[in-house]
């Protein structure tokens, strides 16, 4: 699973949704999504633009989640 951690990045950055949203050029509703992880995608060019404005890596909103193993 990829967990995404733009809100902890946001709040690093002291950001709210709309102020991103404006500064990356996307809907809040679009954001939203992201924000709480019920995105199935995401576009480099749009990760890209969150990364310029929130000054992170990518690696800093995604974080790669190994699946539980059945014991």
């Amino acid at each position: 699973m990829i967990r995404i951690n733009l809100d902890v990045m946001m709040a690093r950055r002291k950001m709210s949704l709309t102020e991103l949203a404006e500064k990356v050029g996307l809907t809040m509703s679009n954001l939203s999504v992201l924000k709480t992880e019920k995105a199935r995608a995401i576009r480099f060019s749009t990760l890209e633009s969150i990364c310029k404005v929130l000054e992170c890596q990518p690696g800093d909103i995604l974080e790669y989640i190994p699946d539980k193993k059945p014991e």
